[in-house]
């Protein structure tokens, strides 16, 4: 047998060392697979470590000379320091490249303030002609009515002007109301209009300040609630800021998605202390065209996981207020989505909500605002009591003949071994929740999760009931992987993937099926499931 040289050893230990986190940058801890993109290098800029951040950046552009997030970050670093020809030539590059004018436009804003004051950038901004910096977005869709989310780049005045699909816009199209964007809300703004009708589809324009400002765009409204139909969702997790990897949303679109779920580490921050941090990961995804396309035509609908709303596997306690970043956690995370609502509202926030598309029922849950020490078997809990109730009550009373219950986390034992983060770590209030739908003999429940980094099907059995089965899918964009487990009915990891769940209410016996679909659209699996299979 032939010896492998040396040097293929100390390749494959810098490789391992590289998806492994484990590697360093003069002495800087850095987690390559969930910051391809610079997000410590801009936590650096953001702690007045100009320098070492300008250090990174420059061994990244070594290997890549238009790295785009690189350029970008350069031009902030070297702003901050007052190198103001320095700063100005990394912004060119950077547009040269292809990243558009309003990434510097849109912030994070206290970071970009020093290079405002350049006379060489507002020449720049003079040239620049007025569009929306983010967005549209739709979201919070019904049967009869639509959401679409925006953000400026001054206080601005918008609307959404909308037409049926075979019509042209006509001299008095449907409009929603005016709303103005403010700096307090980030320069975002909601509109929405009702009277729609079910299962159209709508073509619409943006007007800021009375001038068209997007077009192109159309969405389909759900199916009329409660009634049969069929259509498609997609969902998944895990996607870290990957610009390679972003033609994921290109391939979710090209399904025809009627909705687009995201289960959580959408952005993967890590830093619940830092708001401008926090923004930085949203501004990029939401300046990435492909993700922009997606977002702009099909229904999105979000919850976190730990890497947006604090750390790794983060529990803070059941205290709404406590510790004190949770509520400005929570008002970037609304100032970045357009979901049907947001826990319920000031008292008891979150992100946990629940629509319905035709005449399936999807229930999101929060599991991180309230989550307690999960070690303590005293009364630990993953969603908190109001939430908790809020979830029996809901599935006591659904009228979905499928009745989706999503989480951030997945439900099944035994998907990472030795963990507490999953259910796994809250297995009193997991029974409860499976109990309650034994009790009150609740059919058509299924699961979907994401946070493992790769997409799975598993079958929960229950005593006395039917069968649970789970889907998940975590690993949108991601480099990092994780293995796939021997309690799984199937598991895929080998490249980027999103679940589909089709169904067909329509059907005799209704069905749901769940497909794995690559980044370069294989589908490497399917599975469906009957209604007649989840009753008692």
């Amino acid at each position: 047998m032939m010896m492998e040289r040396p040097t293929c050893w100390i390749l494959k230990i810098c490789l391992f060392l590289w998806v492994s986190g484990l590697g360093s940058l003069e002495g800087q801890s850095f987690n390559p697979w969930a910051n391809k993109e610079g997000r410590e290098e801009m936590i650096l800029i953001h702690e007045g470590q100009e320098a070492k951040a300008i250090k990174h950046y420059e061994d990244r552009l070594a290997s890549d000379s238009d790295r785009q997030e690189a350029l970008f970050g350069l031009t902030v670093a070297h702003a901050r320091l007052g190198h103001a020809d320095n700063s100005i030539s990394f912004l060119d590059r950077a547009l040269e490249s292809g990243l558009p004018f309003e990434r510097f436009l849109a912030g994070p804003r206290d970071l970009l303030q020093p290079l405002y004051t350049f006379d060489a950038f507002q020449k720049r901004k003079a040239r620049w002609i007025p569009v929306l910096l983010h967005g549209p977005m739709v979201g919070g869709l019904t049967d009869r009515s639509a959401r679409f989310w925006v953000r400026t780049s001054q206080s601005s005045r918008v609307e959404v002007l909308l037409r049926a699909d075979g019509e042209r816009f006509p001299k008095r199209p449907l409009i929603t109301p005016e709303v103005w964007t403010k700096p307090s809300t980030d320069h975002t703004a909601v509109m929405e209009i009702h009277g729609l009708k079910p299962g159209q589809k709508y073509h619409y324009q943006v007007r800021m300040d009375g001038a068209i400002v997007s077009d192109g765009h159309a969405f389909m409204t759900f199916p009329r609630m409660h009634r049969p139909s069929d259509f498609t969702v997609a969902f998944g997790g895990g996607a870290a800021y990957t610009p390679e990897f972003e033609r994921v949303f290109t391939t979710i679109k090209s399904r025809q998605p009627i909705a687009f779920i995201q289960l959580g580490d959408n952005i993967y921050v890590d830093q619940p202390e830092k708001p401008s941090i926090q923004r930085y990961g949203y501004y990029r995804r939401q300046s990435s065209a492909p993700y922009r396309s997606l977002v702009s035509n099909v229904n999105v609908a979000s919850i976190w996981d730990d890497h947006d709303f604090g750390d790794d596997d983060c529990w803070y306690g059941g205290d709404p207020n406590q510790p004190r970043f949770k509520r400005e956690v929570w008002k970037v995370f609304r100032e970045n989505w357009n979901n049907h609502a947001y826990g319920l509202g000031q008292e008891n926030p979150g992100c946990y909500h629940d629509f319905y598309i035709g005449d399936v029922h999807f229930i999101l849950l929060d599991g991180r605002y309230y989550r307690t020490d999960p070690t303590n078997a005293s009364g630990r809990s993953m969603l908190g009591q109001t939430q908790l109730d809020w979830l029996l009550k809901t599935l006591e009373h659904s009228k979905g003949t499928f009745k989706i219950l999503a989480s951030p986390v997945p439900f099944a034992k035994g998907v990472k071994p030795g963990s507490r983060d999953p259910w796994d770590g809250y297995p009193e209030e997991r029974s409860r929740i499976f109990a309650h739908i034994q009790d009150h003999h609740i059919e058509g429940v299924l699961l979907m999760a994401a946070d493992r980094h790769r997409s799975d099907l598993w079958k929960i059995e229950a005593e006395g009931g039917y069968p649970l089965y789970e889907f998940m899918s975590s690993r949108l964009t991601n480099i990092h992987v994780h293995p796939v487990m021997k309690g799984s009915l199937f598991g895929y990891n080998a490249k980027r993937s999103f679940g589909l769940l089709e169904f067909e209410t329509t059907l005799k016996d209704p069905r749901a099926t769940y497909r794995i679909v690559t980044i370069d659209d294989e589908e490497v699996y399917r599975h469906s499931v009957h209604l007649s299979e989840l009753s008692f």
